[in-house]
């Protein structure tokens, strides 16, 4: 159970550098992610004035929930593969 711990805060140090420096390595990757994020921003709001785009809308990535599933159980049987050596 120790062991499981380090290993968490140690993943959880690394992910928070990672998520911190990627953003500096990449700005105008970054910048462009910003810009298509206040595009559909606009335009949601555009077409709700409009009354085209229904109030409510219900967004369920199912399919993105079932990819990440499955790449993360891959990941921590390879961890734990590598760990028991």
């Amino acid at each position: 159970m120790q062991d499981f711990l380090v290993h968490s805060l140690v993943a959880s140090i690394v992910l928070t550098i990672l998520a911190n420096l990627i953003p500096r390595l990449f700005p105008k990757a970054t910048q462009k992610a910003e810009r298509h994020v206040h595009e559909k921003m606009k335009e949601a709001f555009e077409e709700r004035e409009d009354g085209t785009r229904p109030k409510v809308r219900v967004f369920f990535p199912w399919k993105t929930m079932i990819v990440v599933s499955i790449v993360l159980t891959v990941l921590l049987n390879l961890i734990g593969l590598l760990v028991q050596r």
